[in-house]
């Protein structure tokens, strides 16, 4: 048990923080704990909050005790899923963190095709006891980001044209209110909660449970990339363009450029990524989609074939390990034309060290088909969705990575869609404007202005603050 008082002896906090510790099926994690810093830390590296306390939740009624105790010390309140957020959301400095990692659980309704997940279960836990069955729910491009917040903001990644975003496979879900309520919200019950979690980020409660609709997905899948270097990368673009014109919903393309990994063996210099995912058993008739790409513009080299749909979609963790610092934005945009592709190439010749990279997502499909009006994402209308993000361990890189990423997106703000991805924005210093107004501008007037409805009815003291916050629209 830890020593450190939290203020005056006798003090409501220390006296309200050893109350909820002795009360907790988890455990209450304070400065002068062998494992503070350890529990106090998040993905991104950068972020180095030391909060007061750690509620390590072991069972889901340890979120209502957390949030208790953070009305009765106003202290002010993080909330930790998977602990993969970008911005650093999953701490703060002198307040409480809620980290609810431990609470994973998966069950899957193979029958049904539903399965569903307790706030700290990652994509690869629910990958791996999907994949048993034959199916899948679309996640992101990496395995070990959080499903809960992943969901929240968005979940863009392998299967986003075949089956939408994470998001959109919501079938419902329990969340704790600021007040303590207990909700499930769907489409037929609660609808407008189920509105503002589709989108909305963390900000109308702690989500306890969600419930997916699964897609059946072969056991062995149809993923590939083929690879350009310099001097081919105007004319793999321009093919690209053309090629992805009326693809198949089936086909998921990801752009990626960056400097591969030196096992890769293809040297220190940035190559362009053509990485594919065929959401079909039929991998003839997707090798021969393929095939119209390749013949158009041949790869430098190239590796495609079946693989078990856990180990494409965990391929780039090691990319992105625990602790790096990170820096990200995005925009969505709708021409691939000789200006943009020009800018485009211009910009990825500015990669001079891994860890830097530009993903560029070919949508449409099923995710273009959502109505704007159905959830909370900012923008279903644009065809690709740029993220320029800077990853490297060592600080002496943060200035120059921040800058690449800041002079991408302001050299493709030109042909920018209204709209940003909340959940890949930060961190918050880092936005070029207040973080309140990057939130509004990236949801758009009448989305943020119906999420803030959504707020002054859930959370009308802003308790859930500490993130991209939409703050409630009543004074």
């Amino acid at each position: 048990m830890s020593t450190t008082d939290h203020g005056a002896p006798g003090s409501g906090t220390t006296r309200a923080l050893q109350e909820l510790r002795d009360r907790l099926a988890g455990g209450l994690i304070e400065p002068g704990d062998p494992d503070y810093d350890r529990a106090r830390r998040v993905w991104n590296g950068l972020i180095d909050a030391r909060p007061q306390a750690v509620v390590r939740a072991g069972d889901l009624h340890d979120i209502d005790l957390a949030l208790a105790a953070a009305h009765r010390t106003r202290l002010p309140l993080a909330v930790r899923g998977g602990g993969h957020g970008v911005a650093g959301h999953g701490t703060v400095e002198g307040g409480l963190v809620l980290d609810l990692g431990r609470l994973r659980g998966v069950v899957v309704d193979p029958a049904n095709q539903l399965v569903s997940v307790e706030p700290g279960t990652t994509v690869a836990a629910l990958d791996r006891a999907t994949a048993r069955h034959g199916l899948a729910v679309p996640g992101g491009l990496v395995g070990s980001a959080g499903v809960v917040g992943l969901t929240l903001c968005g979940g863009m990644g392998w299967l986003t044209r075949s089956n939408g975003l994470t998001l959109d496979n919501l079938d419902s879900a329990d969340v704790v209110t600021a007040s303590g309520d207990h909700l499930h919200a769907s489409e037929e019950e609660n609808a407008g909660l189920f509105w503002g979690l589709r989108g909305g980020g963390g900000n109308l409660g702690v989500v306890s449970s969600f419930t997916f609709r699964a897609r059946r997905l072969p056991s062995a899948v149809l993923v590939g990339s083929l690879y350009y270097r310099r001097a081919h990368w105007r004319g793999a673009l321009t093919a690209f363009a053309a090629w992805s014109r009326g693809l198949p919903d089936e086909m998921n393309p990801v752009l990626t450029f960056a400097i591969p990994p030196p096992g890769a063996g293809m040297g220190d210099e940035p190559v362009l990524t053509v990485g594919l995912s065929w959401a079909s058993e039929d991998h003839a008739a997707g090798l021969d989609v393929v095939d119209g790409l390749r013949e158009e513009v041949p790869p430098d080299a190239e590796e495609m074939g079946s693989t078990p749909w856990p180990a494409w979609q965990g391929a780039r963790d090691g990319l992105f390990p625990k602790g790096s610092h990170g820096h990200w934005r995005n925009l969505p945009f709708s021409r691939l034309d000789d200006e943009v592709v020009d800018v485009l190439v211009g910009l990825a010749s500015g990669i001079t060290c891994r860890g830097a990279g530009i993903d560029v997502h070919h949508l449409e499909g099923a995710f273009g088909r959502v109505p704007e009006e159905a959830t909370a994402f900012p923008n279903r209308s644009a065809r690709y969705w740029l993220t320029v993000y800077g990853v490297r361990h060592d600080p002496a890189d943060d200035e120059r990575l921040a800058g690449f990423v800041r002079s991408v997106r302001d050299a493709m703000e030109q042909f920018a869609e209204p709209g940003e991805y909340v959940g890949l924005m930060g961190p918050d210093d880092e936005l070029g404007v207040d973080p309140a107004e990057a939130v509004r501008l990236a949801y758009g007037r009448e989305k943020h202005q119906r999420l803030a409805a959504l707020k002054d009815r859930y959370d009308p003291g802003n308790l859930f603050r500490h993130n991209l916050n939409v703050r409630p629209g009543r004074p």
